[in-house]
């Protein structure tokens, strides 16, 4: 397994990111693997793969440049740099360009394990990853990324809330489960390659970055700044999560205020409970006040959104009346 030294001053200092290109390049491997894993991924594939596909039959260098970054277990270097707060993804795109040929098939041979197929070794490599990273975010990723961002900011929410309730030893072993793993002695497992372990240097950044692909990786740059890249708790799904409101919950608070209820298990917007749940922005900022005046839920900002969630009050009144908090 792989594992990084981290002392406790880095630890703390630590935050989580939000990045576009992150999330562009989860869904470049998620196109790669034409295979969803739940409703959401597979309604997104089915709008986009024929397009990407049809992109890689008519190129077929990227096609083998993309098969070859995406690797045998390992991501070729180049093709995740380690995010910056408040990036863009033209700004991180920038820094792929960037990348020197020589260096560019470098981490090619590593990502492949071997040699590097003759048709590869050129010097465009790092603009044609580019082609493909911009088409993705483009055509798949920007014209639903204020959706996606609320999903991801939601799930940032959840787990600073976590690591106030129980430190960031239960946050670290959640965030890939079976992969992330708090050992103690300062050392944090982040895969299960056999690597060297790496020393984080003290000072230095360490970020934390969601993405909402059910998968992750690790990146970083120099002995300055290193991120985890991991599933964030909530899914882009057509129907999101429509639970059935208990009957004795709908008759304590109401049935429109329950529903609500029964979604904030995870942080959301208003805009997201309106669109959830078809109900009026006016009318669900009347039922948020009520519940927010009886501690049953509380506000959290992230940037520029507020979220809502329930309080562990509320959690304990919609597990009594059976809706439970899946």
């Amino acid at each position: 397994m792989g594992w990084w030294l981290v002392d406790a001053d880095t630890l703390v200092r630590s935050r989580f990111v939000i990045s576009p290109y992150a999330e562009t390049f989860a869904s470049l491997g998620l196109l790669h693997s034409g295979t969803g894993t739940h409703p959401g991924e597979t309604a997104w594939l089915r709008a986009h793969l024929p397009g990407y596909r049809a992109l890689l039959a008519a190129d077929p260098l990227t096609a083998a440049l993309v098969r070859a970054g995406l690797g045998k277990g390992w991501i070729a270097d180049f093709l995740t740099p380690t995010p910056y707060e408040g990036e863009t993804f033209e700004e991180s795109l920038a820094r792929v360009r960037a990348v020197g040929p020589e260096e560019a098939r470098a981490h090619l041979r590593l990502s492949l394990g071997g040699p590097l197929p003759a048709d590869l070794d050129r010097d465009d490599l790092a603009e044609r990853a580019a082609a493909v990273l911009s088409y993705v975010w483009e055509e798949t990723v920007r014209p639903d990324w204020d959706r996606r961002r609320r999903v991801l900011e939601a799930d940032v929410v959840a787990r600073l809330a976590q690591v106030s309730r129980g430190g960031w030893v239960a946050v670290l072993d959640s965030l890939r489960p079976g992969r992330t793993r708090w050992l103690g002695e300062n050392r944090l497992q982040v895969n299960l390659q056999e690597y060297p372990p790496r020393e984080i240097t003290p000072g230095a950044e360490l970020l934390f970055v969601p993405v909402t692909r059910k998968a992750g990786w690790v990146s970083w740059e120099g002995r300055e700044r290193y991120a985890i890249v991991y599933p964030c708790t909530g899914v882009l799904a057509e129907d999101h999560d429509r639970r059935a409101v208990p009957a004795g919950l709908g008759a304590l608070v109401g049935t429109s205020r329950a529903g609500l209820l029964v979604l904030l298990g995870t942080p959301l917007s208003t805009t997201q409970l309106v669109a959830l749940t078809g109900q009026a922005l006016g009318s669900v900022g009347r039922h948020l006040r009520v519940l927010l005046d009886a501690g049953m839920v509380e506000r959290r900002r992230t940037g520029k959104s507020v979220l809502y969630v329930r309080t562990a009050a509320g959690d304990v009144l919609v597990e009594a009346c059976g809706a439970g908090t899946a």
